[in-house]
């Protein structure tokens, strides 16, 4: 591709977009010999990461679980998967308690990565 036209693209690419096509144009990508059985595998390592296949069953206040059901509705998600996110999100380490002077305007504590 001409070095003009090449740059005229890549004004409307987001950061992302431009390192991906960096990337590829420096010959950073391998192809690879066996496409299906490297698509079967990644198919594999996804079901597994996804597969949710224990059930925890816990007390809390009524009020907790109202509000929880409140931010759940405001980020269209069920109350349960809003659960699951928020568990997921500090047993990875990437839920973080924030000082008092860093709290969001409402005084909720919010997450961020390390």
């Amino acid at each position: 591709m001409a070095e003009g036209k090449h740059n005229e693209e890549m004004r409307y690419l987001d950061e992302e977009e431009r390192q991906l096509i960096e990337s590829l144009d420096r010959g950073d990508w391998n192809s690879i010999d066996d496409l299906e059985e490297a698509k079967s595998e990644a198919r594999r390592y996804a079901e597994a990461t996804l597969r949710k296949d224990q059930r925890m069953n816990i007390r809390m206040t009524e009020r907790d679980l109202r509000n929880l059901k409140i931010r759940a509705a405001e980020d269209g998600l069920q109350y349960q998967t809003l659960v699951t996110m928020i568990l997921h999100k500090y047993v990875t380490g990437q839920l973080v308690e924030r000082d008092e002077d860093q709290s969001s305007p409402d005084g909720n504590v919010t997450s961020s990565r390390n």
